[in-house]
This record gives C-alpha cells, sequence and structure tokens, in this order.
C-alpha cells in the first residue's frame, strides 16, 4: 500500500517517518520550493529540525503524484488550509476512500469539526478516520515513548492505522467515538491559551491545574451537546493532550497565551510564527457555538475575550473567579 501524507509539517514529516517502514510513502507540500529542499537536505528545518529524513520518503509538489495510487490518505494540513486542499484533491481521487485525518481544530465560519468538513468535500464514499493524543512531533521522531487514540465507526480502518503507524515507542489504542476524539484534539488548544495566559501573569501550579481541571469539565459538557461520549474527554484526545499542551514549551498555543499575558499583540504574534496556532479560529468557533446552544463554556468564553475583544487577561481572570459560587460537577 502506498501512503500519500497531505502536509509537509512537523507532525506530517513525523508521520511519514513511522509509515515508511513498512509502506510507501510520498509527503505532499503546497510550495515547491520548500519541498525540493526537504528533498535535497532530508532535513525538516522549519518544522522539524535535527531528524533526519530517509531516502525512501518521497516528497512532491504535485498533489497528483502524491495521491496516484494510494491506498491512505493522511490529511496534515493547517484546518484553514483543509477545505482548500481537499477541493484539489477531490478530482484526484480515484478509488481512494481511506482518509486518516490528524488536523486538530473547527473551522470558524462553519463551525464544523474537520471530519465533517472532509465529509463534505470527498462525499459519502469516504471512510474517514481521525489520530489524537499528546503528540509533540519531535520527541516521537526521537523515539521518545508516547500514546495516540485512533477513532473510527469502522474498526477495520482503524486497525489498518494502528498497523502503518505504531511502534515500540509509539502506541496507538483505537475509540469509537470519532466526534469525541475529534473535539479533544480542537478544544485542548484553547484550555493551552488559557494555562499561557497564566504563565504569563506568573501564577503558579494551583492556577494551571485548576484551568485544566474545569477547562476539561466544559470540553465534555460541550461535546456531550456535541453527540460525544463524556468519558472520552478523560483519555488520550482530552485529558492528555490538554496536559500536553498546557505544559510543554514546545506549545504553539501555550506560547500564544503567554505573550499575550506579557502585553503583545494578536495580530503580531500571528505574523511573526510561520505555523498556524489552532486554537486561535478554534476559540472563535467554540464560543460561537457555545452562545447559540446555550452551553456554559466560562474559560473559553474568557479566552475568546482576550483574543478578540481585547480584554485584559487579568480582566478575565477577575470575572472566572468572581463568578457566582456552584457545586463542582
Amino acid at each position: 500500500m502506498k501512503v500519500a501524507i497531505i502536509g509537509d509539517g512537523g507532525w506530517g514529516t513525523c508521520l511519514s517517518l513511522l509509515a515508511q517502514r513498512t509502506m510507501q510513502v510520498t509527503v505532499w507540500g503546497a510550495f515547491p520550493e520548500y519541498i525540493e529542499q526537504l528533498r535535497l537536505s532530508r532535513e525538516n528545518i522549519k518544522f522539524l529540525p535535527g531528524v533526519k529524513i530517509p531516502a525512501r520518503i518521497a516528497f512532491t509538489g504535485d498533489l497528483s503524484v502524491a495521491l496516484r495510487g494510494a491506498g491512505l490518505v493522511i490529511l496534515a494540513v493547517p484546518s484553514v488550509h483543509l477545505r482548500g486542499v481537499l477541493g484539489r484533491m477531490r478530482p484526484l481521487l480515484l478509488g481512494v476512500t481511506d482518509v486518516l485525518s490528524v488536523v486538530k481544530g473547527l473551522e470558524h465560519h462553519t463551525q464544523l469539526r474537520m471530519s465533517q468538513v472532509i465529509r463534505e468535500e470527498l462525499g459519502p464514499k469516504a471512510r474517514i478516520a481521525v489520530l489524537s493524543g499528546p503528540n509533540i512531533a519531535g520527541e516521537i521522531a526521537r523515539h521518545i515513548p508516547a500514546a495516540a487514540v485512533c477513532a473510527c465507526p469502522h474498526a477495520g480502518l482503524a486497525r489498518k492505522v494502528q498497523d502503518l503507524l505504531m511502534q515500540p515507542w509509539f502506541r496507538i489504542y483505537t475509540h469509537a467515538d470519532l466526534i469525541g476524539v475529534e473535539m479533544g484534539g480542537a478544544l485542548k488548544n484553547i484550555i493551552a491559551i488559557a494555562c499561557g495566559i497564566s504563565d504569563g501573569l506568573g501564577f503558579g501550579t494551583n492556577t494551571k491545574a485548576a484551568l485544566i481541571t474545569r477547562g476539561l469539565t466544559e470540553m465534555a459538557r460541550f461535546g456531550s451537546a456535541q453527540g460525544a461520549h463524556a468519558a472520552t474527554f478523560y483519555g488520550l484526545s482530552g485529558l492528555g493532550d490538554v496536559v500536553t499542551t498546557a505544559m510543554s514549551s514546545s506549545s504553539r498555543n501555550r506560547w500564544l497565551g503567554e505573550q499575550l499575558a506579557k502585553g503583545r499583540d494578536l495580530t503580531k504574534l500571528l505574523a511573526s510564527t510561520e505555523m498556524v496556532i489552532e486554537g486561535v479560529s478554534t476559540t472563535r468557533a467554540a464560543a460561537a457555538m457555545a452562545r447559540s446552544q446555550g452551553i456554559d463554556m466560562p474559560i473559553t468564553t474568557e479566552v475568546y475575550r482576550v483574543l478578540f475583544q481585547k480584554k485584559k487577561p487579568l480582566a478575565a481572570v477577575a470575572a472566572l473567579m468572581e463568578r457566582t459560587r456552584k457545586r463542582e460537577i
């Protein structure tokens, strides 16, 4: 089986390293000059520096070349670009029905999950799985032990992903709750921004623990309203991913929150990095959905106000701490 990985970022490159041990792998990127650099240097200097890429992994800037003969397509592009890339892929997918999404986010103008966007663009014949969890690409590429979860209503496709990507240092579990696993991977970025704000304000471990715990509660509440199982959010794609993104110095979302707390401007911060910070658009979408559906999401609401209404971080903290007293649920 040939595997096509759509996206040449750190995670896409890391997945190519895992898949190439048993399959033929081609990685597609949107910028031909950088793809040529990857092909020649065998190192993703921008997104996965210091990790050598075996010669058997192919790189291309031509989608038709990447997709030709592929039995599995792995989508690893930023959420903001996913629909556009899928539109280009659609006429080229001759007989390919198995798709694995590792994209974490919500489409801000439609408020759709990534698998819903894939379904709209590729149609009903596509079998879709999602992979999520506490996964920092640089650590996995260096064989540091980690775990993830693959969710799919088709058990056979979930096992196919396990067989392809599981390694002695990378354990993959399967799950049937695609909505919950996908929602966990998206919503955790909002809580990571909140934890970064806490770090930037100089708060301590108590604060971060409270944000993670209460953040998980509102993630589960929100996910349940969308059809997910609440228990899913206390697994790898919820709790596990929140802990990683809230704690890691490699977390782009935590970094963004920290910088905002120090008074830096959101627009300038986003322009200063080539990496997409998924929590920004996800916060916009989740906050809008919570308002329209009447779901109580206080942390998400305050992160939204800091990001888009220029609310001062300390004022957001006060709003959270001074809410009406209630029972823990």
